[in-house]
């Protein structure tokens, strides 16, 4: 069973009466539950646990991350950013979800200033399927709206991805790219925009349908790579084909240099 972790800055659910009303639990909870009805192995995190609930043996255990945040992506602690960065170029995934465009994790990993504009005014959100037989759109209809959304809007300041599922259209008349896979070394990343905090995103069946969906794409079932910042120095002697070496050299057979 694919095992994955829900990671939510839990913030808003203890600041805002209206998040807390609809997310009694957090939002972490209310995704975990609706990954665990899917079938998936979902458990939970927060910021403010210690390590902010990501130990480095929970990550060497984890098939795919779920990242929510948004008030507080300053507070997450940049070895944590270090650490999650070296377990999706392993192997494990990542998906990120709204506001997460803005933590230090997607960013490092997109290397870009990942910014767009925005609106908060409840607007209709209408998403539309780009790929139809994307296994993150499996089961989905053509197109499925929100009846109330936070407006994410065009220029998206990421790297162009590996493929678009989702493209949405707000009733204010902006469209954005909502549903982005990437691959960072051997991890798979997808980016999945609706979630606003203030509306009931996470309990809509088809946003539900695309996080299981997802998580079924994004986990990987090869062995975790562990040693992701190795370069070594390989010995002549281990050529796979007989060679003599040739010319100056900088360093030794098996000296660590610039490699």
């Amino acid at each position: 069973m694919i095992k994955a972790v829900v990671w939510g800055e839990n913030v808003h659910e203890k600041t805002s009466g209206i998040v807390a009303d609809l997310y009694p639990n957090g939002m972490h909870t209310c995704i975990a539950d609706a990954l665990t009805a899917g079938g998936i192995d979902a458990s939970t995190a927060t910021l403010q646990e210690p390590d902010h609930g990501l130990l480095q043996s929970r990550l060497d255990n984890t098939d795919v991350l779920l990242w929510w945040g948004h008030a507080a992506h300053a507070d997450v602690d940049d070895a944590v950013v270090e650490r999650v960065a070296d377990a999706v170029y392993g192997g494990m995934g990542l998906i990120l979800l709204h506001s997460a465009h803005f933590s230090k994790i997607f960013k490092k990993l997109m290397e870009t200033p990942c910014s767009l504009t925005w609106r908060e005014a409840g607007e209709r959100e209408r998403l539309w399927v780009t790929s139809r037989h994307h296994p993150i759109a499996r089961g989905l209809p053509n197109l499925f709206e929100l009846d109330q959304e936070e407006m994410y809007g065009e220029p998206f300041s990421v790297p162009e991805p590996l493929e678009t599922v989702f493209i949405s259209w707000f009733e204010g008349g902006e469209v954005f790219r909502s549903g982005l896979t990437y691959r960072r070394g051997a991890g798979n990343v997808f980016y999945f925009r609706p979630g606003h905090e203030a509306y009931p995103t996470y309990h809509d069946a088809n946003v539900q349908k695309v996080l299981v969906n997802a998580v079924n794409w994004a986990a990987n079932p090869e062995a975790r790579i562990t040693d992701v910042h190795a370069a070594p120095n390989v010995d002549v002697a281990a050529a796979l084909e007989p060679i003599t070496a040739r010319g100056p050299k900088l360093h030794e057979d098996g000296e660590e240099g610039f490699g």
